[in-house]
């Protein structure tokens, strides 16, 4: 939710050309030079991905007399931001998207153009962590946000607001701040804004009508002040003034950052109590739902799962545990690196479980994987926790079937395929054992066990019965996000052995007629695929 000014632009890194900007209408905002007043006609957002896409928008929605025009060097991206088909997947997107291009809402690949046209710029590029070097596996590789700094100081003029709507560590609004104070002209001044997005993707788009907060950092100079204030006075078109939260820089940066470690934390916290559930026969969502009634706990992320994803949570954490260990703080640093350790501990044990339950070897067996995105409701695969099951299977040399309502099947086989910090992956080898399908029946044709890894609705309500007959027997479900167990009854009396999360599932044998094909009946697999 960033937004400032009039006209807005979104941008990326490399300048292109195609500009798109319109002429600017009128709004009165705020001048930071000496107090007085001024008009913010332009506002620029660089990069048109998950947070700038979506947050421009409903910028443009919202304020209807401010032009936004969003910017990217990927010309493909761009002209799917321009077409029917958007380049990602956000419930109620598609509407806000349509009342406003062409209106005041604009996409474009002329990067240098809006950012001279601008008052105000969001940087949105991502923030990922490196893969090489110092911090390595940690640290947050800020080469982007370097990039969008110089090509501001390099094409602006004028006063400008520089605001950062991507997570960066705690103190790079001050390593912006030098770039641009080492490249001002005398004709140009800058205030440096912090203005974290506190978007749950699959809900983003109600997030960003309806948020929590809104949170502005700035220097607590009267040229901050006044950049904080212009700001702010976008987001009070829509926004109630009591939710909006003003910080110096640093607070800011910190809170995104903290944020994330607390939710990703719970989640672990839950998950870790799954472990325990599971071997004494207790039931974590009963739990859960004991301790989540507890006003000082409340009930929100405590569900039990195969481990959280998106671009954030362990980004995030990550980060900073890279940050504590910097500052010489190795007590603190260890204490958020054990949220990832039980992360990554529930992704294995899920997926031991399923290698366990197929009578300790999936190798050749046909699995159906269901879901790949890393929660419903959302296209994106960014650390998905699918990814990191599906790696741990196809070591054993299993065979997946994957199905997922959003996901495109290039975008599947790049995530299986992409070198992590610590390891390769095989393109030969996951080409051969991965198949992408359209269909969920299909996918569990013949399939020794479903593995459900993402929650989307559609899995409740597929034709278990029918699977079950197209199975081989005996035909497991394995329940990695508990959308089933309303389920579990019916399911074990059709004929499936009932695996989840956090709760053993007392499992009936069910009568096999000689019409069912057996395990037993099909070629066993005479050696091991490793990726």
């Amino acid at each position: 939710m960033e937004m400032l000014g009039k006209n807005i632009a979104i941008l990326s890194l490399n300048p292109l050309k195609k500009c798109v900007c319109r002429p600017p209408s009128y709004m009165i905002v705020f001048s930071f030079s000496r107090g007085r007043m001024m008009e913010v006609r332009r506002i620029c957002c660089i990069g048109a991905g998950y947070v700038g896409g979506p947050t421009c928008s409903v910028i443009a929605q919202m304020c209807p007399e401010v032009t936004v025009t969003v910017v990217d060097v990927n010309e493909d991206r761009i002209r799917a931001w321009n077409s029917d088909s958007l380049p990602i997947f956000e419930l109620g997107l598609q509407e806000v998207v349509d009342s406003c291009r062409g209106v005041n809402l604009f996409f474009s690949t002329d990067i240098d153009e809006a950012i001279k046209n601008a008052d105000l710029v969001f940087i949105s590029v991502n923030t990922p962590t490196k893969t090489f070097g110092i911090g390595k596996g940690r640290a947050a590789d800020l080469k982007y946000i370097e990039a969008c700094a110089r090509r501001i100081a390099d094409v602006s003029s004028g006063c400008k607001i520089v605001v950062e709507k991507s997570t960066v560590p705690v103190r790079a609004a001050e390593s912006i701040r030098r770039i641009f104070n080492a490249n001002t002209k005398s004709s140009l001044s800058f205030q440096v804004l912090s203005n974290p997005e506190f978007l749950a993707e699959g809900t983003a788009i109600t997030d960003l009508k309806n948020p929590d907060r809104v949170l502005i950092g700035g220097d607590e100079t009267p040229e901050g002040q006044h950049a904080i204030q212009a700001l702010r006075s976008i987001y009070e078109h829509w926004v109630p003034k009591n939710k909006i939260i003003t910080t110096n820089t640093w607070s800011s940066e910190l809170s995104k950052l903290a944020a994330n470690a607390f939710l990703a934390q719970r989640i672990s916290s839950i998950n870790s109590i799954s472990a325990l559930c599971e071997v004494t026969g207790a039931d974590v969502e009963e739990v859960a739902h004991a301790i989540g009634t507890d006003q000082r706990i409340g009930s929100r992320f405590l569900k039990a799962s195969v481990g959280f994803g998106g671009s954030c949570f362990q980004k995030d954490v990550l980060n900073l545990v890279y940050l504590c260990e910097a500052l010489n703080l190795p007590e603190v640093a260890r204490y958020w690196q054990q949220v990832i350790e039980i992360n990554d501990y529930q992704r294995k044990r899920f997926s031991s479980r399923i290698i366990n339950c197929l009578f300790n070897t999936v190798t050749d067996k046909k699995i159906a994987l269901l879901g790949f995105a890393f929660k419903k409701n959302t296209g994106d695969t960014r650390e998905s926790s699918s990814i990191y099951i599906s790696r741990y299977l196809l070591e054993e040399g299993a065979c997946l079937h994957i199905y997922d309502p959003k996901v495109k099947a290039e975008q599947i086989m790049q995530d299986l395929t992409k070198p992590t910090p610590s390891e390769r992956h095989d393109t030969d080898t996951v080409s051969r054992l991965v198949t992408i399908v359209t269909d969920p029946y299909k996918a569990c044709e013949n399939a020794h066990a479903i593995v459900i890894c993402t929650e989307w609705d559609m899995f409740k309500e597929l034709d278990y019965e029918r699977i079950h007959k197209a199975m081989l027997k005996p035909a497991f479900i394995f329940d990695g996000r508990r959308i089933l167990d309303s389920l579990h009854d019916q399911l074990q009396h059709i004929g499936f052995q009932v695996e989840t999360i956090g709760k053993r599932v007392n499992q009936r044998i069910p009568f096999t007629t000689s019409g069912d094909r057996s395990e037993m009946d099909q070629p066993q697999p005479l050696k091991k695929n490793k990726l």
